[in-house]
């Protein structure tokens, strides 16, 4: 099974019914999050999944979606009032 790592999920949705669909998607996986930009810790496969997920009901005309895996070799640069978590390689802003 490969390693879980640091993801950032964010996403684009005009319809409010389809963006609080995901929304509730994401909250299943989530750390911590804002609006539409979040964290999670998944390996490869549990990734695939939520892109499956969360694909299947955005719209592809006019929504948008990235995951982007965060490089575990660097530093997360954050500017703002935040509290270490999990890792104190990663700073949660709230």
């Amino acid at each position: 099974m490969s390693s879980i790592r640091q993801v950032i999920v964010a996403y684009d949705i005009s319809s409010n019914k389809i963006r609080n669909k995901v929304r509730k998607i994401i909250g299943e996986w989530r750390l911590d999050g804002q609006k539409s930009v979040h964290e999670c810790r998944l390996n490869n496969r549990q990734a695939e999944e939520l892109f499956l997920q969360i694909g299947a009901s955005m719209d592809k005309n006019t929504d948008k979606l990235l995951m982007a895996w965060l490089e575990s070799r660097r530093s997360v640069l954050t500017r703002g009032i935040g509290k270490a978590k999990l890792d104190n390689n990663i700073l949660h802003i709230r």
